[in-house]
């Protein structure tokens, strides 16, 4: 395959990702600007697509420190607290910016802005747009505004370091090998998802990106702490599971076992309200104690109101054969964010690496701490997105003289068994890594990667390995369970 190497692949800046991050970073560079979004697949194939319940906002300045507490509490305190307190604040002023960009959130009949609670928040602060759908309402209203040049079918799989400095990327484009230059390379590529048999997120979410960092060298922080949510119907053939967001619970529906019990009180006296973390291990041990199925019973809510509030969940469902409020729905907890990520500071810059940058999920700025609050995930895309190009156009401009990179593209994306191992490593992930870990189980988890490693596997396996081997351990180096990392023995 001949490689399409030329400068003209030269940008000021390249953005991979084209989720919430990355286009809101996106919108925020002034169009003089030579800027490049590169996406996996389709644009719209992406988490954020995916975010159901909200994003959450300040109300004012005189809710940031609840806010801010809220956000500490939920993570356990393991939080970097002035990341968090520049996410509430910053909140005032991104949220302001979007609806001012026209971003229409749902509004109560004399247009005011309509205010929601979820779990482990003190107050309704979080907001919300085509009731039950406002990843998608944001996604396309940021695709409308977005400026640049947006290129899907893009595949990175190398970052072009040289000497502490990023030039940009290796990728396929379209199946066909090319280098992509850039002065200021933007990580936006979300987490770590289809490592997880039972996962929320977009088949594109597959940690590449982080993988690389492995192997470069460059730091992840707080991979340990994945994030399970709690209600999840997983009865269905796709990798993706059916999200019923919190939303729901925070606006009244029981978690319940099949006798209609709410016996998440026996966990925590908030009951369906304690944090994710506690209400997916709640559900997790009650099935396995009691092998009784748990579901999210909607029958309190009004069939109206139901519709208008979750149309989009009434719809999906529907098409499966339920009748939403009036059905049940079984439920089981599914892996749905990465708190950790990669290291960098609150302007998404990565220690001691010029010209590489990281925000959204792929990120670790310390805002999450052990265990994210639900809704801050929308929120910390857009900020950091913020922070980061602020930064950058306040950089002074450098002339940048770009090395010889090795043409050679001897990497195999996939080889011939590389499917049985990645849907392996997923039980694998599901079973030893996943809600309630083990240390045997993490030992024996490590040496199963060690393992797959060492077979002739293709350059993609090989990364999302590199992955898994860095969350098993961090899993092992905290011997305590702290947040989302709870560990038996």
């Amino acid at each position: 395959m001949q490689e399409n190497n030329f400068l003209e692949n030269k940008y000021d800046v390249l953005i991979i990702g084209a989720g919430l991050a990355g286009l809101y970073a996106a919108m925020n560079i002034p169009k003089e600007k030579n800027v490049l979004v590169v996406c996996k697949d389709i644009p719209w194939e992406c988490n954020t697509f995916y975010a159901q319940g909200g994003m959450v906002t300040a109300l004012n300045e005189a809710d940031i420190p609840s806010h801010v507490e809220d956000t500490m509490a939920a993570g356990s305190y393991h939080n970097k607290k002035e990341a968090v307190e520049i996410l509430s604040q910053t909140s005032l002023e991104t949220t302001k910016d979007i609806i001012d960009r026209g971003m229409e959130f749902d509004t109560d009949e004399d247009g005011n802005i309509l205010y929601t609670k979820e779990a482990a928040h003190s107050i309704e602060r979080i907001i919300h747009a085509g009731g039950d759908a406002t990843g998608r309402y944001m996604h396309y209203f940021m695709m409308v505004q977005n400026k640049h040049m947006l290129q899907k079918n893009t595949l990175v799989y190398d970052l072009l370091i040289d000497q502490g400095r990023c030039y940009g990327v290796k990728a396929t484009v379209n199946y066909e090998p090319t280098t992509i230059y850039a002065d200021d390379v933007i990580i936006a590529s979300g987490g770590i998802g289809s490592l997880y048999e039972y996962n929320t997120n977009s088949r594109t979410v597959s940690a590449d990106i982080h993988g690389i960092c492995v192997e470069k060298g460059i730091a992840l922080a707080d991979m340990e702490f994945m994030q399970f949510h709690p209600t999840v119907f997983v009865d269905t053939p796709y990798a993706r599971k059916l999200l019923l967001t919190e939303a729901l619970r925070g606006e009244g529906a029981h978690v319940v076992d099949e006798d209609g019990r709410r016996f998440l009180f026996d966990y925590d006296a908030r009951g369906e309200l304690a944090s994710r973390d506690i209400v997916s291990r709640g559900i997790f041990d009650y099935r396995r104690k009691t092998g009784k199925q748990a579901y999210l019973d909607f029958s309190m809510f009004e069939a109206e109101w139901f519709e208008h509030r979750f149309p989009n969940i009434t719809r999906t469902f529907g098409t499966l054969g339920y009748h939403f409020p009036k059905d049940r729905a079984p439920i089981s907890p599914a892996f749905h964010y990465a708190n950790g990520g990669i290291e960098c500071d609150t302007n998404g810059a990565i220690s001691g690496m010029k010209g590489l940058y990281v925000i959204g999920e792929a990120a670790c700025t310390g805002v999450h701490g052990a265990n994210r609050l639900a809704s801050n995930s929308l929120l910390e895309g857009v900020v950091f997105a913020k922070r980061v190009v602020t930064h950058l156009l306040a950089k002074e401009t450098e002339e940048i003289e770009i090395p010889t990179f090795e043409k050679d593209y001897g990497n195999i994306l996939h080889k011939e068994n590389d499917e049985i191992y990645k849907q392996k490593l997923r039980q694998v992930m599901w079973d030893d890594i996943g809600i309630i870990r083990t240390t045997q189980g993490l030992l024996e988890a490590k040496n199963l990667i060690y393992d797959m490693k060492n077979h002739d596997i293709g350059r993609l396996l090989q990364l999302r390995l590199n992955t898994a081997s860095a969350i098993v351990d961090a899993a092992l180096s905290r011997t305590e369970s702290l947040g989302s990392h709870y560990i038996e023995s």
